[in-house]
């Protein structure tokens, strides 16, 4: 099945849906751009299964174009808690990059997004990276999608034609508390999405992680309920 941008029809864009609450709140925010989408999920054989099947259904309550799960099994290469046997840090959000952080995940899946966005006629990618309330990766930061942009222009056929590339970071500059606001403005279900890097056995998310601590707080100066069930509620 092959997707092409149509004139008249409303423009299409490539945004990477991992199953949290960010990349669902920049999918949503797409779409209200006036955006067609075409999802794309990388499962890289992270340590868990519950963010590929929240983007499922993230992707079908959007009523996406079409939603593609690639596989990409970085655990051939691991060199992070999310794709090897590190454990996860649970004690608390500090200032130096965290063994969570995947090397170049972004750089890698973007790469990805842009073949697929250039396939289809496409110069539009979304991101939901954050370069405020987060865990301090680098390619969360707005001189790697700034930079990303100028290499694409360089790297593609589109790009050495006078086309256009554009990375959309709509979460570059927000707080978590004002993505969850925006998650509740767009009347998204927070529940449907997942951050947890480590869920207990019982299914529930663990509250301690980083991802976990960070959504938490959003939430909790947001004054919105969550949705997700964590280790140490009630």
């Amino acid at each position: 099945m092959l997707e092409k941008a149509v004139a008249g029809q409303s423009p299409l864009a490539v945004v990477l849906l991992s199953g949290g609450l960010d990349s669902m709140v920049c999918a949503a925010l797409a779409q209200e751009q006036g955006f067609r989408i075409l999802a794309l999920t990388i499962d890289y054989n992270q340590r868990h299964r519950v963010e590929i099947d929240a983007a499922r259904g993230i992707a079908e309550a959007l009523n996406v174009e079409r939603h593609v799960i690639l596989p990409l099994d970085l655990r051939q290469f691991g060199g992070s808690a999310l794709t090897a046997d590190i454990a996860v840090p649970k004690d608390g959000v500090s200032d130096e990059i965290p063994v969570t952080y995947v090397p170049a995940r972004n750089l890698v899946f973007l790469s990805l997004a842009l073949a697929w966005a250039e396939a289809a006629g496409s110069g539009d990618l979304f991101i939901g990276v954050n370069a405020l309330d987060y865990s301090g990766y680098p390619d969360c930061r707005p001189e790697f999608i700034g930079g990303f942009e100028t290499l694409a222009r360089v790297a593609t056929k589109l790009g050495d034609q006078g086309g256009t590339v554009r990375v959309h970071a709509p979460l570059q500059h927000l707080k978590k508390s004002e993505i969850a606001q925006e998650a509740a403005r767009l009347g998204l279900d927070p529940g449907a999405s997942w951050s947890c890097y480590d869920p207990l056995p019982d299914g529930r998310a663990c509250g301690v992680c980083d991802s976990c601590r960070l959504r938490r707080a959003g939430f909790d100066a947001a004054g919105i309920e969550d949705g997700t069930k964590y280790g140490d509620d009630g």
